[in-house]
C-alpha cells in the first residue's frame, strides 16, 4: 500500500492509518457545501482524513473548524494533517463518539458537515473487516446522527450530508422529526447514462423550497464536466 500522502492545491493529506480513503464522496460535499460571511464555527462529524475539515479550513475565515473521530488511527492521522496543514491554529480534533459528543458540547456551530459511514450490502463480503467497520451505518445510524445536529446547529446554521441516493427519502422524512428541512439537493450521476449514486443535502432550520439539480461527474473516462470541474477546481491538481 502506498504511503505517499494525498496531495491537494492548497494541503496534503496523509491516509496511510485509515481504513477509508479520500474519494469522491467527500471532496464533492466540501466543494458543494454553502458557506458564508457568517459562518463562524464548523463542524465535521467522522472526519476520518480529515480532508473535510481541511477544506472547510481553505473555503471559509470560520474562527472554529473543529473535527470528531471514533476512531483511534484515523483520529491520530486527522490530529497530524491538521498539525501539518497552513491552518493548524484553527483546526481541532476530538477523539469520541457523536452521541458522546452532542451530549456534553454546550456550543452551537453555524455549519455541520458530515460523509456519515453507509455501505451497500450487496458488498459486504467483499469488504476487509477494518472498512466494513467504517462503513457500517449502525455505527452511527441516520437518527443518531440528525438529533446529535438538532441539538448542536445555530439558529441560523446549515447541515449538509452526502448519503447513497435511494436512502433520500428515509433521510429527509428523519431529518423533518428532527425540525431539519431540506433547502438544497444535488443528485449525483456518474456519467449521464448512469444512475443517481448520491444525494447531498442541505438542512437547516427554515422550511424553504428546495432547490434541487443533478451533477454529472464524467463525459467519459476521465473526461470531466465543466461542472464538476467547476466545483473541485480550488482543491485538485489537475483540475
Amino acid at each position: 500500500m502506498s504511503t505517499k500522502p494525498f496531495r491537494f492545491k492548497e494541503f496534503e493529506v496523509h491516509q496511510d492509518k485509515c481504513a477509508m480513503k479520500i474519494g469522491t464522496d467527500g471532496v464533492l460535499l466540501g466543494s458543494w457545501v454553502s458557506i458564508s460571511e457568517e459562518t463562524f464555527s464548523i463542524l465535521d462529524v467522522g472526519t476520518g482524513t480529515g480532508v473535510i475539515a481541511l477544506m472547510m479550513a481553505q473555503r471559509s475565515l470560520a474562527e472554529v473548524v473543529d473535527a470528531l473521530e471514533i476512531d483511534t488511527d484515523a483520529y491520530e492521522q486527522a490530529v497530524g494533517n491538521f498539525e501539518n496543514s497552513p491552518w493548524g491554529d484553527r483546526l481541532f480534533c476530538y477523539h469520541a463518539s457523536f452521541q458522546e459528543f452532542f451530549q456534553e458540547i454546550d456550543d452551537k456551530y453555524d455549519l455541520i458537515i458530515s460523509n456519515p459511514p453507509f455501505y451497500n450490502p450487496s458488498e459486504m463480503e467483499e469488504m476487509v473487516a477494518a472498512r466494513k467497520v467504517a462503513r457500517f451505518t449502525d455505527a452511527l445510524p441516520f437518527e443518531h446522527l440528525l438529533y446529535g445536529v438538532s441539538q448542536l446547529l445555530s439558529d441560523k446554521g446549515k447541515f449538509a450530508m452526502i448519503i447513497p441516493r435511494y436512502e433520500e427519502e428515509n433521510v429527509i422524512a428523519l431529518a423533518i422529526q428532527m425540525n431539519l428541512h431540506p433547502n438544497k439537493i444535488t443528485r449525483i450521476k456518474g456519467t449521464p447514462e448512469s444512475d443517481e449514486k448520491r444525494s447531498m443535502i442541505e438542512f437547516s432550520f427554515t422550511a424553504t423550497s428546495i432547490i434541487s439539480d443533478v451533477l454529472i461527474i464524467e463525459t467519459n473516462r476521465h473526461q470531466y464536466t465543466a461542472e464538476y470541474t467547476a466545483l473541485t477546481k480550488d482543491f485538485y491538481l489537475k483540475m
